[in-house]
């Protein structure tokens, strides 16, 4: 099966390089697409000699946010399995052969890498929001989980394709968690090494966006 390694991009230029060459060096088989949100720090410039038969550039016209730079991406992908990547080097790509085992032996068509309990150098206040956020989860949608809000969500390329989604920013995690669980299909989690980094290291998403996320697993709890 072949890992398709979603990435997307808004003004990251200074971790970038480093993300692709770790995606890159990852010991499975893969290809790369990385969807470039209109960023205006240099990033496509450093993107564009990147590109080759393992990766993808997609240019978004104007600035929408992760969650449609995510739907763009998945219109592309052909991977059997699909992952999602953030820019920022929070998270290790070196996790990749055990978070995509559970799908190749058919344990699981979507698994999630849990950061808990460690959550290392989190700062408190997003700590208890992730608390909050599984535990919603888990009641709304008996979703069994102890990270709802993490990055690397994996799944199946059919699976993750018949789930229609809206997301245009950072809610495109409690809108999927609360469509795959309204499904029925069940979540795996797979222990995954986190390194938290600040807003000034590049770190994007805001406290209202975490607002927005516990309103939407409640919201898709009553609608599709």
């Amino acid at each position: 099966m072949t890992l398709s390694v979603i990435i997307p991009v808004y003004n990251a230029c200074n971790t970038i390089l480093e993300t692709i060459s770790r995606v890159r060096g990852a010991p499975v088989d893969k290809e790369i697409v990385v969807v470039d949100d209109a960023s205006t720090d240099g990033t496509p410039d450093l993107l564009a000699p990147l590109v080759g038969p393992d990766l993808k550039l997609i240019r978004q016209p104007t600035n929408q946010g992760k969650g449609a730079a995510i739907r763009r991406a998945l219109s592309e992908v052909s991977g059997d399995i699909v992952i999602i990547q953030d820019a920022d080097l929070e998270y290790d790509p070196s996790d990749y052969p055990a978070l995509v085992q559970p799908i190749l032996t058919g344990r699981a068509d979507v698994v999630y890498g849990t950061r808990a309990p460690a959550f290392q150098g989190m700062r408190w206040p997003h700590r208890i929001f992730n608390w909050i956020a599984a535990r919603l989860a888990n009641l709304l949608y008996r979703a069994g989980i102890t990270d709802e809000a993490t990055c690397y969500k994996l799944f199946r390329t059919d699976t993750i394709r018949a789930i229609p989604l809206n997301c245009q920013r950072f809610e495109f995690c409690p809108e999927v968690t609360a469509k795959i669980r309204k499904r029925g299909i069940p979540i795996h989690e797979v222990p995954v090494s986190y390194h938290a980094r600040s807003v000034g290291a590049g770190k994007k998403i805001r406290c209202w966006d975490g607002v927005i996320a516990l309103w939407t697993l409640i919201k898709y709890r009553f609608t599709d």
